[in-house]
């Protein structure tokens, strides 16, 4: 592969990695046309600010993608990928009933190492809560550490966990649609916890994200 240039080398290990244009665009922080750009060659003599996070993404060392070192690096390669940092709202979200959540739009920031978030790792629209209470408890513990990923309604299946507010009283619930109603089913060992249900036609209802992780932490 010594004689690949730096656009084909990129795209020959994202094919080796089984990932995709849009998964490599969302690593980056790019849109998936800047990726096609790199791997046609389009830009010539890349930066190393460049070529840098490309090899964090592809678990290489940027001197194999220029083409100065033919040997593939593995993921205890020299070059140290460095946790990303995602928002952090500290208002803790409520596992039980809906609450009132004030300045819930004020963030700060967290890193969050790849190996925790798997294969959301690098979705920089990503963000951080902390969940109070226990109606989720047989999925996620009180005080545990949540990764919302903002989505649309159509892309909800049934039965995924959702952080959503209803005139500002924010919760995190497992979220079903039954014709024009929506319902937001708790999962506890308490059985006291009880469905929140309300109209699709209601305006105060906001969707804020899909839960796809969940960190727990230990005494």
């Amino acid at each position: 592969m010594i004689s690949l240039k730096i656009g084909e080398r990129i795209k020959a290990r994202r094919k080796e990695l089984k990932m995709s244009v849009d998964e490599l665009a969302n690593k980056l922080g790019k849109n998936r046309a800047t990726v096609y750009r790199y791997e046609s060659n389009e830009i010539e003599n890349m930066p190393l600010e460049i070529v840098k996070p490309l090899a964090v993404a592809l678990k290489v060392t940027p001197a194999y993608l220029m083409g100065w070192d033919d040997e593939e690096e593995n993921d205890n390669s020299t070059v140290k990928e460095e946790a990303p940092i995602y928002n952090f709202y500290p208002q803790s979200i409520s596992a039980g009933i809906p609450l009132r959540v004030d300045g819930v739009t004020e963030s700060n920031k967290i890193e969050v190492p790849n190996s925790v978030l798997g294969k959301w790792a690098g979705h920089r629209d990503l963000f951080m809560m902390r969940v109070n209470g226990e109606s989720m408890n047989k999925i996620i513990p009180d005080q545990s550490l949540i990764a919302v990923k903002p989505v649309e309604l159509h892309q909800i299946k049934s039965g995924d966990i959702v952080v959503y507010s209803d005139d500002g009283d924010y919760s995190v619930k497992r979220m079903y649609q039954d014709n024009d109603k929506i319902i937001f089913r708790p999962d506890s060992h308490d059985t006291s916890f009880y469905d929140y249900v309300t109209s699709v036609d209601n305006s105060n209802l906001v969707i804020h994200g899909k839960v796809v992780v969940y960190i727990v932490e230990l005494d």
